[in-house]
């Protein structure tokens, strides 16, 4: 485990490598989503397997999440690019980096890439948007309703995610409720600053979207490959918004397949 102070927060972060000590073939940065991820969803997941296949890869927790330091307020969408952007920095990552995001995760990636185009190889988009002008009132809407269940009925609701969901996801449920309540998140996040279609298009490095076929996201997949100049699209037959976890195999070999063929048109 290492904890990196940005200068504005510290930040939880792992980083893998090549086993064999080879130096790594490029550098893949995974961002996960909100309130009950960490980057424990990529440890178990693809991560091992990214540096098995000759990858640098870094994974983080964001702020508020994991082991990363909780603030008050500061969760803009904006905040949290600003913090992949130091991270970045501070640990002296200075060519450009193959972004992997699950759901929010995917909106900083891909944020990250629209600010610097130059320090962006790829955006791999795991159930994940582009931050539109239709996705702030959305993950407001949905951000709100965890609120409410949760402020009127939260002893209920673990009790019924201990029942059906385990005694793990119940236990990520009631940090992340505390995570709401206690923050800005709740506010912060459809407070934030939105892209433009014609910004959204501006991304010109290769961008992957995986989506689970039975998701309400998998519908954005004829936008995003119609607006993006680089961009392909998979859908997940038998899966919902939790594809990463459920067929790691398959998310991560599509990921794998882009960071190749980015690294060849590279060179």
């Amino acid at each position: 485990m290492a904890i990196v102070d940005t200068g504005q927060l510290r930040l939880h972060v792992q980083r893998m490598g090549p086993r064999d000590g080879s130096a790594p073939t490029a550098t893949v940065v995974l961002v996960h989503g909100l309130l009950t991820d960490s980057l424990a969803s990529y440890y178990f997941t693809i991560a091992p397997p990214f540096a098995a296949a000759g990858l640098d890869v870094i994974m983080y927790d964001l702020r508020g999440h994991g082991r990363s330091g909780r603030p008050e307020s500061g969760y803009t969408l904006d905040d949290n690019i600003d913090d992949l952007e130091a991270l970045l920095d501070r640990l002296e990552v200075t060519g450009p980096v193959h972004l992997v995001g699950n759901s929010y995760g995917g909106t900083i990636a891909f944020g990250y890439a629209a600010r610097h185009p130059e320090r962006a190889a790829s955006v791999s988009l795991i159930e994940s948007e582009p931050a539109s002008a239709t996705w702030a009132p959305k993950l407001g809407g949905i951000l709100q309703r965890v609120l409410h269940q949760l402020a009127h009925n939260e002893d209920d609701a673990l009790a019924w995610i201990t029942v059906h969901r385990g005694h793990n996801t119940a236990r990520l449920a009631k940090g992340a409720a505390r995570l709401a309540r206690e923050t800005s998140l709740p506010q912060d996040i459809p407070a934030s600053r939105v892209l433009t279609e014609d910004q959204i298009a501006a991304v010109r490095c290769p961008v992957l979207g995986v989506y689970g076929g039975d998701s309400d996201l998998a519908l954005l997949a004829p936008w995003l490959e119609k607006v993006l100049p680089d961009c392909r699209t998979v859908v997940v037959p038998g899966h919902e918004h939790s594809v990463l976890v459920e067929a790691a195999g398959v998310v991560g070999g599509h990921i794998l397949e882009l960071i190749e063929k980015a690294q060849v048109a590279a060179r």
